[in-house]
């Protein structure tokens, strides 16, 4: 039985907001930081990590993603931020504001079916973002969080969230190529 390594998340699809999101990541690449950018294509909000699953878990998850109920809301794309703090960053944020209820409510339904499924909790909370850079060093951590910093409070934009999706990680020599399994609007 092939196991698939998987995720539920809500993706960034709108050119604009890539754009934006590009120009951030080239201020942090000016910093000298060793950082890993995230591939604009692999920009989302991950609702729920679901590590690898079989082949056949992939029809059962799609039923406990139908289960969730939610109508298109507008999420609004606000804050740079670091996880798990400016001393020591490791992952580098886009954060939320308008829709951050919404998307924590289905985070927190879909938890509830996804836990039906014998998944264990997460553990850590939801704090809803999507990951832009991935910290490889302390090199040039100062510099790096300073521009956090400058950008903790940034209007991005907003877009429609109209669909959650299970998707699919490959890991390559590259870096994670991700594809959709399943989609519910």
């Amino acid at each position: 039985m092939e196991n698939i390594r998987a995720f539920i998340a809500v993706e960034i699809e709108d050119n604009n907001l890539i754009q934006k999101i590009l120009d951030i990541q080239k201020e942090f690449s000016q910093t000298g930081a060793k950082l890993k950018l995230v591939e604009p294509e692999n920009i989302h909000f991950t609702l729920r990590y679901l590590g690898n699953i079989s082949s056949a878990m992939v029809d059962k998850i799609y039923e406990a993603m139908k289960s969730i109920e939610f109508t298109p809301f507008e999420l609004e794309l606000y804050g740079v931020g670091c996880f798990p703090s400016l001393s020591r960053i490791n992952n580098v944020w886009i954060g939320t504001r308008k829709g951050k209820e919404e998307i924590t409510r289905i985070y927190d339904d879909l938890e509830a079916q996804i836990r039906r499924l014998k998944f264990p909790p997460e553990g850590k909370g939801y704090t809803p973002h999507a990951t832009i850079a991935r910290v490889k060093s302390a090199y040039n951590k100062d510099k790096l969080a300073k521009i956090i910093s400058k950008f903790s409070s940034l209007e991005i934009g907003s877009m429609t969230v109209n669909s959650i999706k299970l998707k699919e990680s490959e890991l390559t020599p590259k870096g994670p190529e991700y594809s959709t399994l399943r989609s519910i609007p």
